[in-house]
């Protein structure tokens, strides 16, 4: 009898049905575990942990605590000057993107012949590579020989020196991220053609109107649209590095100069933890107050 349970142990799974399934799952998702480990989180930590010393690629770190935190806030004249610049551009762009990518989708919302091409073209900007996109624009704001000015010109306007003047640089910066609105008017189309016809009906007798009926899909935009924003630093790069006078200096053109111009990678480090935190922050507000003006069906 003791040997018949023997046997009978021996033939039993070592794992359970559950367990074993689950150890499959985690096989199949392991190259994108060991990626996201060496990648990702393990620069986050080591970014975390640069942040609280002083560092630069010619010697070992050593830790410092909060000076790198303390200097920004305290310290560094051109910290608030970033901060102020992006703060602009989120402020600007990301609500000139949400409304041009909304009326875009509600004018290719029709049923109309041919309107899949018209589709087709208005996002087609928004798959070209950003520093294509930003030479482009480079020749357009050409004070001299740019297609805007000139176009002002047959007007009688005099347009200015857009990427030299201080006044000016940011506007423009804003306007070539419009270049990309196509990508937001795509996700405001999916949504309005996926709207269940039932939930417009239900608004109409609870009495909403036709812009309290479209206000619910905007979230997921405005969430990238902040997110996006926040992290704007090609464009800038590539067109003004940054001027003139700082007027173009975006919190994360900063910090790429902090770490690959000056070399300090762990004040850069906490640059970068700021922005992350800031990031967040806005990320949580939007969600918190998205309670009150977006549905979720089921919900």
């Amino acid at each position: 009898m003791a040997q018949t349970a023997t046997a009978e142990a021996a033939r039993r799974p070592r794992f359970g049905r559950t367990t074993r399934r689950a150890l499959l799952g985690y096989a199949f998702i392991s190259p994108w575990l060991i990626g996201f480990l060496c990648f990702t989180l393990g620069p986050i930590l080591a970014v975390f942990y640069f942040s609280f010393s002083q560092y630069s690629i010619f010697s070992a770190p050593h830790l410092i605590g909060l000076q790198n935190y303390l200097k920004a806030f305290t310290g560094d004249r051109l910290f608030p000057v970033a901060l102020l610049n992006t703060l602009y551009y989120v402020g600007v762009a990301v609500p000139l993107d949400l409304l041009g990518g909304f009326a875009l989708a509600l004018a290719l919302n029709a049923r109309l012949r041919g309107i899949t091409v018209f589709r087709t073209l208005f996002y087609i900007p928004a798959i070209v590579p950003t520093v294509a996109a930003t030479i482009v624009f480079v020749w357009l704001f050409d004070p001299n020989l740019g297609l805007i000015n000139y176009v002002l010109s047959l007007g009688g306007i005099n347009g200015p020196n857009w990427l030299g003047s201080a006044t000016w640089a940011k506007p423009a910066i804003v306007l070539l991220s419009l270049w990309h609105v196509g990508g937001s008017m795509i996700i405001y189309l999916a949504g309005l053609q996926g709207i269940p016809e039932h939930l417009y009906e239900a608004a109409a007798i609870d009495g909403a109107n036709r812009w309290e009926k479209l206000l619910h899909v905007i979230l997921y935009n405005a969430v990238i649209g902040v997110i996006g924003s926040f992290q704007v630093f090609a464009t800038a790069y590539i067109a003004t590095g940054g001027g003139p006078r700082n007027a173009t200096l975006f919190f994360v053109l900063y910090i790429y100069q902090k770490a690959f111009q000056d070399f300090s990678l762990g004040y850069a480090s906490a640059l970068a933890w700021i922005l992350f935190l800031l990031i967040l922050v806005f990320t949580l507000v939007l969600f918190r107050s998205s309670r009150s003006w977006v549905h979720y069906e089921g919900a």
